[in-house]
């Protein structure tokens, strides 16, 4: 089974841990990682393709470290302010959400994609209200997407980093959440 990890940064992934897979470090964001996996795949074929990456978590029942699989993602911010409100666009043919099938036996989640990281107070409360996503990236619902767009099966594998709330970097766990990260993956890989 020829595989792809793909990673927003170097820090995510330990790369010698995985000697016979393709590993693509797209950049953090929607931007470039749609941009980084949609050139390497017209350029290569796969049968499977890992987005393994730390998150932040909404969920209080996911703890930091934990290692999820995220089957639902979406990009949050696509649509309009109505006064008040936020709407999706109902006038465009758009596809913002999308479901995988689970392949593993961690956690299934609900994620959102954003270009703004989650830390204001009042915005944590709007978006939890409006969707109810336990955990978010900056990459998932791209890769969804472009996957989807090639045929190429997908799966996104979660590390959390940190609680969503006001930011403050020092209840992180950084290393935590890498470790474990690449622990999972690894087993992943291995079992398939």
């Amino acid at each position: 089974m020829k595989i792809l990890l793909i990673a927003a940064t170097s820090d995510e992934i330990t790369k010698e841990s995985f000697p016979n897979s393709d590993i693509l470090i797209s950049g953090v964001g929607i931007a470039n990682t749609t941009y980084g996996l949609t050139k390497y795949l017209c350029a290569n074929f796969y049968d499977l393709v890992i987005n393994m990456g730390v998150g932040g978590c909404f969920n209080p029942i996911v703890k930091i470290g934990d290692v999820v699989e995220v089957v639902e993602d979406c990009f949050s911010e696509i649509g309009i302010e109505n006064g008040v409100k936020f709407e999706e666009f109902s006038d465009f043919e758009i596809t913002n959400t999308f479901k995988v099938k689970g392949k593993t036996n961690l956690q299934k989640v609900k994620g959102i994609t954003v270009n703004t990281v989650h830390g204001n107070e009042a915005s944590i409360v709007k978006i939890v209200d409006r969707l109810n996503p336990d955990v978010e990236s900056m990459e998932g619902a791209a890769i969804f997407k472009v996957c989807k767009e090639f045929a190429v099966p997908c799966m996104q594998i979660r590390a959390i980093s940190n609680k969503v709330e006001k930011r403050n970097r020092e209840n992180w766990n950084m290393p935590l959440a890498i470790q474990n990260l690449n622990t999972t993956v690894q087993q992943i890989i291995v079992a398939l």
